[in-house]
């Protein structure tokens, strides 16, 4: 099925079922300021939730063109990295408006997928809200899914709810295995891996959160559900990615026609541009125009970060005016104003590309000028907002240029500066601030900043100035055993004091060629005496210095096992973990990351020492050392060697042998970029930590399944030794009908229904109603015979009376039905005296 097919398909089905087709809102929100952009389907019925307005109709489908860029719901940053990110996207939904509930939903949805598309059977799975027992029960009674493949799930992926307060409610979700071996499906990874895709959401509005956390029934119940198109291609038309879908087929093919490359060799830089061209399309189609401000100013930076991706691409003149005619072709069908306003939408990208263009190249040169002035990781926030300001940069290009570098961006630095620059036009003031100078208290006439660090844990030292900054001391040291974060390394904590006073100190960066101490005092004043004790966090810094080392092995370890074409991409070096960039074009395989490991943890257990010596960067080369990523280098380096396994230029801190590593572990590996994988490990107790949680999880889930296996058992012995000819034996007539009214004793309710057909199988005429006590609650089973139901009696609404009375609820079928939530303070005197007058009160109905 094309795209179109299955689109028009889902709104003709709902047709059928009477619901009037309503167009899709815009995607500049109507009337609505708590959104920036129309985010789900849901959003132009928001009043109607709110019981502020009354429907139309009272049952709706469309097909929502939606947009997430911003809040909670952003999924910017990770387009292009995946298939299945979007910053535009189409939901596919149906509403009831208190009018159907449940039931049609999950009958209508499981018909759709089942018998209308053909989806196997054997690959749906459904989630329900640990606690809708009703919606639970109507899928496994009114479908024909296999109930094992019903699973009840916690509020985070389950309970639906509009903000803190207002309409909520618990929610079922579909989903979809789409791995390669169906028979190794596994319940509990629905939800927790990519081989199960969530295709639908049925929303069941019920209940309205109130300020105090807790929630009432709302007067009437609603029904809101949503389906992704965009992935429901993928899985009908049998893709691995929504990009390979028809959706996207014909942009693909303009690109590749306008840039002489390949989807295959950029896969991302496809997919963002794909993607950002359907947003900027529809985005400027419903009047969202690009600006500095609100929704134009998202327009204006998804626009701009499409450009750059461009440029990856090799294309150096404008292209994305040339990508609209392809979304109109594949879209105006359905949504016609993008045709109409076709022109429009090309004129104005075209005229915001080039004017970005324009100031793309000055922009591009001062951003290479601050990084290459640049020592750090970091981009200072000032730094990015005069990019911002002067040159047209939004924050995430340049994230997004940083990112390429291996580096990151001071965002809160740049808030800090826009806030400013605010302030300071609202008073009529010029922004001047090309960079933030701290307020020294000294002169520097004295040398500083010279690290002993790599053999020294704490030495005496002497304050060489010190500065006030955000409630933070800021010290500059004649000599200092605190490693300024670089390499990939974190910057050491500690203690710096005398005896005047004592301050902790939080972290450590390099600014040029000072090395700054960042602390927060614990007591005292700087006085005249200047002459500190400093002293590093030891147990920190030996765990930094453990997940360094093995970094080191690690590196060499993954050009063994996956090639030399390997090369780092950056990395990060933490206490508690150790994270390593690597170009790689394919995703790890588990043997792979084995047979690294197995090489980290052998040369560990090799006891190598590990060298360090100072040489001329030719030499180094020479001897064949290794550069680390995006460090520069000056005449004379640090080579850090471990035996003839691995030569690298570092200036970070080493353990002295291998052995003191202890062991190794990776914890996972993804990708985060086109060709760019990103391994996450642990070494020494972190492993054994980590193992520790494995093993326990292990354990918990048999003691779950022992326990589960155990209570099950004592069910199945509680429902055979249920004496069925002493059950017989309390037959009784109640206006004249054969009745059975019984406790049993068991251990699950729905065990009720098994004793019921036992009995039947020996009372074929007249009425049977089961208790049982469980736990601190008491459910009950009404069964009637076909006599009586010819005779218009009703299993369903006589359960529905007895718990009624008995403070519990329920309800089923015209032949059996079932209650639970019976408080056990009523007697079993009570109970059977109250199921006597219910039946009396039906008779005297009828």
């Amino acid at each position: 099925m094309k795209s179109s097919e299955i689109r028009e398909s889902f709104i003709t089905f709902f047709e059928s079922k009477a619901h009037k087709r309503v167009k899709s809102a815009p995607v500049l929100p109507i009337g609505d300021k708590s959104l920036l952009f129309t985010n789900a389907g849901m959003n132009q019925f928001k009043s109607i939730f709110l019981n502020t307005e009354q429907p139309k109709d009272l049952r709706v489908v469309n097909s929502q063109k939606c947009i997430r860029v911003s809040g909670k719901h952003n999924d910017l940053e990770e387009v292009g990295r995946d298939g299945f990110h979007h910053t535009f996207f189409e939901m596919l939904g149906n509403w009831s408006f208190g009018d159907y509930y449940k039931k049609e939903a999950i009958q209508w949805s499981w018909e759709l997928f089942t018998e209308v598309w053909k989806l196997d059977k054997h690959k749906l799975w459904v989630t329900v809200f640990e606690e809708d027992d009703e919606a639970f029960e109507i899928w496994k009674e009114y479908t024909d899914i296999d109930p094992s493949r019903i699973i009840r799930s916690g509020a985070k992926d389950n309970f639906w709810e509009m903000a803190e307060t207002g309409p909520c409610g618990p929610c079922s979700e579909i989903h979809y295995y789409v791995g390669d071996d169906p028979s190794s499906q596994d319940a509990t990874m629905v939800n927790h891996s990519s081989e199960y895709w969530e295709l639908w959401n049925l929303v069941f509005i019920q209940y309205n959160r109130l300020k105090d956390g807790s929630m009432e029934e709302l007067p009437k119940k609603h029904v809101d559900t949503g389906a992704g198109l965009e992935r429901l291609c993928s899985v009908l038309q049998q893709k691995n990615s929504n990009y390979q879908t028809d959706l996207f087929a014909e942009i693909i093919s303009e690109i590749e026609s306008i840039s002489h490359t390949s989807y295959n060799d950029h896969e991302v830089s496809y997919n963002v541009l794909c993607d950002h061209i359907r947003m900027l399309t529809f985005s400027i189609a419903d009047g969202v125009i690009p600006s500095n401000d609100g929704r134009g100013y998202v327009v204006r930076r998804v626009l701009r970060r499409a450009s750059k991706f461009a440029m990856n691409l090799g294309v150096k003149e404008p292209i994305l005016n040339q990508l609209v005619k392809a979304v109109v072709s594949v879209m105006s069908s359905h949504y016609p104003e993008i045709k109409e306003k076709q022109q429009y939408i090309e004129e104005t990208i075209l005229n915001e590309e080039e004017s970005f263009l324009r100031t793309l190249e000055k922009g591009v040169l001062q951003f290479e000028k601050i990084i290459s002035e640049s020592k750090k990781t970091i981009i200072d926030g000032v730094d990015a907002f005069k990019l911002y300001d002067t040159y047209g940069f939004p924050l995430d290009l340049t994230q997004l240029m940083a990112e390429e570098r291996q580096m990151t961006v001071d965002t809160d630095g740049f808030d800090v500066a826009m806030k400013k620059q605010r302030e300071l036009a609202k008073s009529g003031q010029k922004f001047i601030s090309d960079s933030i100078d701290f307020d020294w208290q000294l002169s520097f006439d004295k040398e500083h900043s010279i690290f002993e660090g790599y053999l020294n844990d704490q030495i005496e030292s002497e304050i060489v100035n010190y500065a006030l900054e955000n409630d933070h001391l800021i010290l500059v040291l004649s000599h200092t055993p605190f490693y300024a974060e670089s390499g990939g390394q974190i910057g050491d904590t500690g203690i710096i004091e005398n005896s005047d006073f004592s301050a902790q100190v939080l972290d450590t960066q390099r600014n040029g060629e000072f090395i700054l101490h960042y602390c927060q005092i614990n007591s005292g004043a700087i006085a005249e005496n200047l002459v500190v004790n400093t002293i590093i966090d030891s147990v920190r810094r030996k765990k930094i210095k453990n997940n360094h080392t093995a970094t080191h092995l690690l590196h060499q370890a993954v050009k063994d096992t996956l090639g030399n074409h390997v090369n780092q991409a950056g990395s990060l070096v933490d206490p508690d973990y150790l994270r390593f960039d690597i170009t790689h074009p394919n995703k790890i395989s588990k043997n792979e990351i084995k047979q690294i490991e197995e090489i980290v943890n052998q040369k560990i257990n090799d006891s190598i020492n590990i060298e360090t010596n100072i040489q001329s960067l030719d030499e180094a080369k020479k001897e064949g050392a290794t550069a680390l990523f995006g460090e520069k280098y000056g005449e004379m380096v640090r080579v850090v060697t471990i035996g003839s396994f691995s030569k690298e230029l570092c200036g970070g801190t080493h353990v002295s042998n291998t052995s003191e590593i202890e062991k190794f572990k990776i914890k996972h590996e993804k990708a985060i970029s086109s060709g760019v994988r990103r391994i996450h490990a642990i070494s020494s107790s972190e492993v054994d930590l980590f193992m520790k949680d494995l093993e326990d999880s292990k354990k918990n889930q048999i003691l779950v399944e022992q326990e589960r296996q155990t209570q099950k058992e004592l069910e199945k012995q509680l429902v055979e030794s249920a004496d069925i000819p002493q059950i017989l034996s309390q037959e009784i007539f109640i206006n004249g009908i054969p009745t059975i009214i019984s406790k049993v004793h068991l251990g699950n309710a729905g065990d009720l229904r098994v004793i019921d057909k036992r009995i039947r199988n020996n009372f074929s005429k007249g009425l049977i109603i089961l208790f049982t006590k469980i736990d601190d609650k008491i459910s009950l089973s009404v069964s009637l015979s076909t006599e009586l139901i010819n005779d218009s009696f009703n299993a369903g609404l006589l359960v529905k009376l007895i718990a009624s009375l008995l403070g519990g609820g329920g309800g089923g079928k015209n032949d059996f039905a079932m209650a639970g939530g019976i408080s056990i303070n009523n007697s079993e005197v009570e109970i059977i005296q109250t199921i006597k007058d219910s039946i009396d009160k039906i008779m005297e109905k009828k």
